[in-house]
């Protein structure tokens, strides 16, 4: 019940956060010079045609009153429709979001699977040659921006080695008669994982790097525990110290900066996407920003915080897991 009571605190507390995120973006984006009108019908339309159009948006309207009309319609999940592609923002969310999920979904898992071994071994071979390159790694990686990366691993791996395609993103629960060269969907999953390998290095080297070196000093730390040292006293071998005492206790920090790299990952996927031609939602926003589609710049704002605001809270949630002596009760 703690469990329960804390979630739904978080989801209410999360409340203005959204408030506050709909209220930046809606007068930001108001502010942008330019008349999307304009952008629609060319820069010399008719009178009647502009009139037409802005009556259709309710772009005649006085700022407040559009203001307090969309937070009506969130309210009723109604996202506006949008100026650029005439359809409504929630389809081409719809279409947008999943790829981009599986995008972060991905970059998320490379960087866990190569950051944790990584911060282990460094820790456990401090100063060492091995914890000299580690640590290399991780700050090429984390100094690097990740549109360079992309632009580096195409030239390598698609033009001169052509061993990985170069754009666009397949998902594997695409059906088969949509994807070249699949004929089942064993097909597309391969196809669709020979297509995520570069996107996921790109935008997960960042993550990878700053993982690794918060690993390496949080096990740094609980090796120097006093529980280690008496651990070591009596003979327990090095191995299973970090198996059955020192890992468990060293993945909190870990957890708390996945949850906060969720705001550089999304970031960087509307960089990466952009690299690679993904169409995603990070190629979304870019294309509404460029065109004035209020709506759709609206609603894309909107689901990026929605998207980070979760993962804060499931990143609190998993605290418990990893940690009994968290509770949320209050404390711990």
């Amino acid at each position: 019940m703690g469990r329960l009571r804390y979630t739904i605190s978080r989801l209410l507390q999360a409340i203005p956060v959204v408030v506050g995120v709909i209220t930046i973006t809606f007068f930001l984006t108001d502010a942008i010079p330019g008349d999307p009108v304009s952008i629609m019908l060319g820069p010399s339309p008719s009178a009647q045609q502009a009139d037409a159009i802005r009556a259709k948006f309710g772009l005649d309207q006085p700022l407040y009153v559009r203001y307090v009309n969309y937070l009506v319609d969130v309210v009723q999940l109604n996202l506006g429709t949008s100026i650029y592609y005439q359809v409504p923002v929630t389809q081409k969310i719809a279409e947008r979001l999943p790829v981009t999920l599986y995008l972060l979904l991905s970059s998320f898992t490379f960087a866990l699977v190569t950051a944790v071994p990584l911060g282990i071994v460094s820790a456990k071979r401090r100063n060492k040659p091995t914890d000299h390159v580690s640590r290399v790694v991780a700050l090429l990686g984390v100094s690097t921006p990740s549109f360079w990366i992309g632009l580096m691993l195409i030239i390598v791996f698609s033009f001169w080695l052509d061993v990985f395609p170069s754009t666009s993103l397949i998902l594997p629960w695409a059906p088969p008669a949509s994807v070249d060269g699949a004929a089942t969907q064993l097909g597309v999953i391969t196809t669709s994982i020979h297509h995520l390998i570069l996107p996921t290095i790109t935008l997960g080297t960042l993550q990878m790097a700053a993982f690794t070196r918060i690993e390496r000093s949080s096990m740094l730390e609980v090796l120097g525990e006093e529980y280690v040292k008496l651990a070591r006293a009596y003979g327990v071998s090095e191995g299973k110290i970090v198996r059955k005492h020192a890992f468990r206790n060293a993945q909190l920090p870990l957890i708390t900066l996945v949850g906060l790299q969720l705001t550089s990952a999304l970031g960087g996927a509307v960089l990466t996407e952009t690299v690679f031609s993904i169409n995603g939602m990070g190629r979304l926003i870019i294309t509404a920003i460029q065109n004035q589609d209020f709506p759709l710049v609206m609603g894309t704002t909107l689901v990026f915080g929605l998207v980070f605001v979760i993962g804060v809270i499931i990143t609190d949630l998993s605290y418990a897991y990893v940690d009994p002596r968290v509770t949320f009760e209050g404390g711990e």
